[in-house]
């Protein structure tokens, strides 16, 4: 709808200007919304570039999570690696067959699932270390600080060989708080002056560690039958 204007007298600011009407012209039609306002192409030029810079950057970052996403998934033992001086090393589902650890500090290290027959961790710290379903038969483990371990379903048997058999050796290990659930076996291990304190073991393992149990921890001063809670 057009609006009409009277420009014989204008005012504005409570102020009267006169103003010379157009020729022929005694009054003026203006249609509000008539003006075309452009936006200046400078202005066009800097939002296309921010806007394709935003774009770029979402498009980086997006690229990037997708490699880390697929490092990960090539290999997923590359993202289990433990604590201590092996942090550097993948330490599990590794074929460690006799491998020496013997006096390392490795705490909280990851060794699930792992291989570890006949390895050596002779007086090694592995605090709340996992040995989760590992083979640690014949590995040596005498000495070893061993709270907080997690022996769950891992084998800590005697291995034979063609002329003869090797103990997995945990005496005078220290096993304080460890888990042994599961089908965890200690069978045929030396455990002379192990601690079991606060083990939970099942009935017919603590029955049979009872019967080959001997010794007094060095560190701890317990003795291994009490520890078991043998009668």
């Amino acid at each position: 709808m057009a609006m009409l204007y009277n420009f014989n007298n204008v005012s504005l600011y409570s102020k009267k200007f006169s103003v010379k009407n157009p020729s022929n012209s005694p009054l003026c039609f203006i249609k509000p919304h008539s003006l075309n306002y452009h936006k200046p192409k400078v202005f066009e030029d800097k939002l296309e570039k921010g806007s394709f810079s935003l774009s770029e950057t979402f498009s980086k970052a997006g690229l990037l999570a997708l490699v880390s996403a697929s490092i990960l998934l090539v290999d997923p033992a590359l993202a289990f690696k433990g604590g201590g001086p092996y942090g550097s090393e993948v330490t599990r589902g590794q074929d460690l067959t006799g491998k020496d650890f013997s006096g390392k500090t490795l705490i909280k290290q990851d060794f699930k699932t792992s291989i570890l027959r006949q390895a050596n961790f002779k007086g090694a710290k592995l605090l709340g270390a996992s040995f989760f379903d590992a083979d640690l038969t014949g590995a040596d483990l005498s000495e070893a600080d061993l709270r907080g371990v997690d022996f769950s379903l891992a084998n800590v048997t005697k291995i034979f060989t063609s002329f003869s058999s090797l103990q997995a050796n945990l005496s005078n290990a220290i096993l304080e708080g460890a888990l042994a659930t599961g089908n965890t076996s200690f069978k045929g291990s030396n455990i002379t002056g192990a601690d079991f304190t606060d083990v939970p073991l099942r009935d017919d393992q603590r029955e049979y560690l009872c019967k080959v149990a001997d010794g007094v921890n060095p560190i701890t001063g317990n003795a291994t039958r009490d520890t078991l809670l043998c009668n």
